[in-house]
């Protein structure tokens, strides 16, 4: 016990003490460690120290906002398979609101999709198993399982309607990127921003050439987000010059700034953006851009609000922190966190209506945001 406290004081003591707070520091090390000693040697079961720090880490994670999570290997690994395009299971993109798995959006073409999974819903169950009190990744492991297998999701959906929706797991390959020609308008939907997109995007512009186009629609409803840099790289397709997107971290100090570097591939023809609730972070960026630039004009529903940065930092040996360490800033400054995106048309459309259900929460609604 006594090395345990020894550690964890050496971990501190780089940092110079100056306030009345820091100055704490060490009696609540202490009294973490008085309290890891105690549940050790008095808990009615055994419980390993790994699985209780674990858990402490976890917890002060947890507490700043609901992104950031503590990724043990097999969690860190699944992050990984994510960004890649290809995994197995149900294809929804999920977070945590007061202790409930909230959908931010179905994935084109997947099982959940197909069954009807709607932005918003909140799953209170899992095989009749509660969901509250589990961390996301033990739901996000739960719903992953042997592809073919089935699973029972327990809904609640506009607070006052419970459902129970049965799915198939399935290999989820996303193809994040499909396109076509219809009336001389090049329409290109992105469901999420997963590695290469940006390369799909560029074939499919190049494979309208030959057509006689007059604008473009850009379809980011229902796409959660993805990696920052494809959210630039597609950005940076429509526009000839300037910002795309700036970060800043803590105490708002100034982080990366992000701008085009390429020409219009489009050749500046009119360009429509459709958003609606579900789509968040890299969807709200490359929608920002494009409205604060003049460039499209939106249209649709008012978009999600998740305008953090997670950044993984490593930890230890094949574990790592996801922790928010800066927030999205559009070219104008405005910041996408909690208030979203807003529509330059407004369309409620039954297509757009889908997800936009009067009571559907949004980022500003989770705990800790």
């Amino acid at each position: 016990m006594k090395n345990l406290f020894i550690f964890l004081s050496l971990l501190i003591l780089p940092f110079s003490l100056k306030t009345e707070e820091e100055k704490d520091v060490y009696k609540y090390l202490n009294l973490f460690g008085e309290a890891f000693e105690k549940i050790k040697n008095n808990y009615v079961e055994d419980v390993t120290s790994k699985d209780l720090i674990e858990s402490a880490i976890e917890g002060m994670l947890s507490s700043l906002d609901p992104h950031s999570t503590y990724l043990n290997y097999d969690e860190l690994n699944e992050l990984k398979v994510q960004t890649k395009g290809e995994f197995g299971g149900l294809g929804i993109e999920v977070t945590l609101e007061n202790g409930f798995v909230k959908v931010i959006a179905p994935i084109d073409d997947t099982p959940a999709d197909k069954a009807g999974i709607k932005s918003g819903d909140l799953i209170t169950h899992l095989d009749d198993e509660p969901v509250l009190g589990m961390t996301l990744s033990e739901a996000v492991s739960i719903m992953r399982g042997k592809v073919g297998s089935k699973i029972k999701l327990t809904i609640n959906r506009n607070e006052n309607e419970n459902l129970q929706i049965f799915i198939t797991r399935a290999i989820i390959q996303l193809k994040a990127v499909k396109a076509r020609v219809e009336n001389n308008i090049g329409y290109i939907r992105v469901s999420s921003f997963n590695q290469k997109v940006d390369r799909q995007i560029i074939d499919s512009i190049k494979s309208f050439k030959k057509e006689k186009l007059i604008g473009y629609v850009l379809d980011l409803r229902n796409n959660p987000g993805g990696l920052l840099d494809q959210a630039v790289n597609v950005t940076d397709i429509f526009l000839d010059k300037g910002e795309i997107v700036s970060t800043r971290g803590k105490n708002g100090k100034q982080g990366s700034r992000y701008n085009a570097v390429k020409n219009d591939l489009t050749g500046g023809l009119p360009l429509i953006v459709l958003i609606n609730q579900g789509s968040a972070s890299a969807s709200e960026i490359v929608a920002g851009a494009l409205q604060d630039h003049k460039r499209a004009i939106i249209m649709g529903t008012k978009s999600f609000g998740k305008g953090s940065v997670q950044t993984i930092i490593p930890s230890g040996e094949d574990v790592a922190l996801k922790l928010t360490t800066a927030k999205y800033y559009t070219p104008l400054g405005r910041s996408i966190q909690k208030t979203g995106i807003d529509p330059d048309i407004l369309v409620e459309q039954a297509e757009l209506k889908k997800v936009d259900e009067p009571s559907s929460r949004k980022e500003s609604d989770l705990r800790g945001a």
